[in-house]
C-alpha cells in the first residue's frame, strides 16, 4: 500500500512496484541488524515448572541481561536448567520481568547458548522456529548481530530488489539498531506520554552520516526502511562528526515533528503499539486508520510476515 501524506491518497501495489515511488538521490537507510538464537527453553530446577529465558544483552563473562518468562522466576537465587547441561542463576532483579543471571559452565558458554537457543518469533506467531524461520527472519543485508527482533520492513527486500534501485540512482546505506522486546510489547498507559521504551543500543558509520548530508544537499530523500531506522535517524544529529554510536529510548508518538525521515517503508503493526504510534506521528493519525481499515478490507497481512506500506 502506498500513502501520500500531501495529498492523502492510497494505491494497492506490488512491493515490485516500489522503483516507481521512488527517484534518484533518495537514499534508502537499513537496519543491518541481525537477530540471533536469543530464546531458550528451560525448566525450574526446583519445581521442574517449564520457563523460558530470553536473552538481551551480554554484560560481562558468564554474566547476561534477560526477560525471563513467566516473570515471577526473577526472583534472586532462582536456578533454571537448559539443555546441554545449562544452567542459568538470577543474581539480580531489575523489574518488569528483567533480570541479570550468571550461566554455568562458563567454558564454550557462546556456542552453547547458540546450540540451545532459537529464533526469537514475535509472541504472536503461537508455533516453535523452525530451521526456515532461520532463514526468513533475516533481512537479506543483516549484518551486526544482537538483536532479538528483525527490522521486518527489511523481509520486503531480495538482492535483485536493491540491486535494481542502485541501477536506477537509489543507494542505501545501513544504521544498527539492535531491537529489543519492547517491540512486542503493547502501550500500558492509556495516555501516549506516560509510556515509555526499553533502551537500544544504535550505530550509524561515519559513511552513512557522509552520505546522509550529501543527500540533504542535493533535494533528495531519505527513506526509512523500518520504524527501527527511523528511531535511529531521528535520535542522532546528522551534523555530527561520526560514527555515532550510543542507546536510545526514543518513544515517538503524535504530534512529534520528524527532522531526518522524509519517506517510510513499514509493516502494519498492532494496534496499541509503540510502532503504529510512530507511523500515526509521520502520516496523521486519521490517514493511518483510514489505510488500516481499507487494509483489513482488502485483505493485506499484518505484522512481521505481513505486507509493506509506504508513505512518502
Amino acid at each position: 500500500m502506498v500513502l501520500d501524506r500531501s495529498g492523502g491518497g492510497v494505491q494497492d501495489r506490488l512491493f515490485s512496484d516500489l522503483p516507481e515511488f521512488l527517484r534518484p538521490g533518495d537514499i534508502l537507510v537499513l537496519n543491518d541488524a541481525r537477530v540471533f538464537p536469543a530464546r531458550i527453553r528451560c525448566v525450574r530446577s526446583d519445581t521442574g515448572g517449564k520457563a523460558e529465558i530470553f536473552l538481551l544483552r551480554k554484560i560481562a563473562g558468564r554474566v547476561w541481561k534477560v526477560l525471563l518468562r513467566p516473570g515471577r522466576y526473577c526472583r534472586r537465587g532462582i536456578v533454571l536448567s537448559a539443555p546441554g547441561g545449562l544452567a542459568a542463576t538470577v543474581t539480580e532483579e531489575l523489574g518488569n520481568g528483567r533480570a541479570l543471571v550468571s550461566f554455568t559452565p562458563e567454558e564454550d558458554l557462546d556456542r552453547t547458548l547458540r546450540t540451545v537457543g532459537s529464533v526469537p518469533l514475535p509472541p504472536y506467531i503461537r508455533r516453535p522456529a523452525d530451521s526456515l524461520d532461520e532463514e526468513r527472519y533475516q533481512t537479506v543485508y543483516a549484518d551486526v548481530e544482537g538483536a532479538v527482533a528483525a527490522p521486518t520492513a527489511g523481509l520486503h527486500f531480495t538482492r535483485e530488489m536493491l540491486r535494481r534501485l542502485g541501477e536506477s540512482g537509489i543507494e542505501n546505506r545501513t544504521v544498527t539498531l539492535k531491537v529489543g522486546p519492547g517491540t512486542f510489547e503493547p502501550l500500558r498507559r492509556e495516555v501516549l506520554k506516560d509510556n515509555s521504551l526499553d533502551c537500544e543500543e544504535y550505530h550509524v558509520p561515519e559513511e552513512t552520516l557522509e552520505s546522509l548530508r550529501a543527500v540533504r544537499r542535493s533535494g533528495g530523500r531519505i527513506v526509512s526502511v523500518g520504524t527501527t531506522a527511523a528511531r535511529v535517524l531521528e535520535t542522532v544529529d546528522m551534523n555530527m562528526k561520526g560514527p555515532l554510536s550510543g542507546e536510545t529510548s526514543l518513544f515517538i508518538f503524535p504530534p512529534y515533528r520528524f527532522g531526518n525521515v522524509d519517506a517510510l517503508l513499514t509493516n502494519f503493526h498492532l494496534p496499541g503499539s509503540s510502532l503504529i504510534a510512530l507511523v500515526a506521528a509521520f502520516a496523521g493519525l486519521e490517514p493511518v486508520m483510514s489505510a488500516y481499515r481499507r487494509a483489513v478490507k482488502l485483505g493485506y497481512r499484518f505484522y512481521s510476515y505481513g505486507d509493506a506500506m509506504l508513505i512518502v
